[in-house]
């Protein structure tokens, strides 16, 4: 009896903890199938009396939902690729290569990661202007590449990888090039899993940026489209909005139903060692 107490007592914290996460989710849901005028009745309804399905379809008439897909596609498949790559790079770099002053860089690398994008906005936009990149995907695709929070992120799970394995290939000839790309890298997959992962669902989800940058809608990514659904002044319908915003969170949701086996292993690796 004393030990089905404390089991009990963890999954009602459990209970409680899913149900705060995903009451917010349930009831964007809910109120999208609704009519707007329900759709703030006090008590809240989380369950509509007669669902209608008609806002999903008025999002795909009031934007233009796969150009903005597409767009949203581009941007974070490639930034989520690139910052795999270049982390994984980076990191390997300033965990198992030796150096004279490796820590400097190191250390203004990791000073980066509490800079916030605000400040930064205004000389990047500048130098993406002086490149004749305005008002393209590029401006969104360039900067976002390199990742302070991913070289950290990998440098630490290299540390955690056998020595050995990169001093048996070193004996064997194998250049820094080769250990990297045909040893560690393999190796490091689950941790770039992580970093492709987390930089897919943040880029996918961006606004402030594209806010910036974008000009012409032929241009603009999925959360710059859902604004528009709002209308003039906010006067577009509730459970419109919250349709296409249910729609923009299937992709991130499909990425992570397809990497969490690899996000899990990432997270978990350095558990046994």
């Amino acid at each position: 009896m004393k030990r089905r107490l404390p089991s009990v007592a963890k999954y009602t914290v459990l209970a409680v903890c899913a149900i705060l996460t995903l009451g917010p989710v349930w009831w964007t849901f809910t109120t999208s199938l609704r009519p707007a005028s329900e759709s703030f009745s006090l008590p809240p309804s989380f369950f509509p009396l007669s669902p209608d399905f008609s806002s999903y379809a008025a999002v795909f008439e009031q934007i233009k939902v796969p150009l903005l897909v597409l767009n949203s596609a581009l941007v974070t498949g490639i930034v989520a690729v690139g910052q795999m790559v270049t982390a994984a790079m980076a990191g390997y770099v300033f965990a198992r290569m030796s150096f004279r002053g490796k820590n400097a860089p190191f250390a203004i690398v990791l000073a980066t990661m509490i800079v916030p994008v605000q400040v930064t906005i205004v000389p990047v936009f500048m130098i993406i202007r002086g490149m004749g990149l305005s008002d393209t995907l590029l401006a969104l695709i360039l900067p976002a590449i390199p990742t302070a929070f991913g070289t950290f992120l990998m440098r630490q799970y290299f540390l955690g990888l056998p020595l050995e394995l990169g001093e048996a290939a070193s004996i064997d000839g194998a250049s820094p090039w080769r250990t990297f790309f045909s040893i560690y890298a393999p190796l490091a997959f689950p941790g770039m899993a992580i970093v492709g992962v987390l930089a897919f669902n943040f880029h996918w989800n961006e606004f402030f940026r594209p806010l910036i940058f974008m000009i012409s809608e032929q241009n603009y990514t999925l959360p710059l489209g859902l604004v528009t659904l709002q209308g003039n002044l906010g006067t577009g319908s509730i459970s419109i909005v919250l349709a296409g915003v249910i729609l923009s969170m299937l992709p991130a949701v499909v990425v992570f139903l397809f990497g969490q086996r690899s996000l899990r292993e990432g997270l978990t690796a350095g558990s046994s060692k």
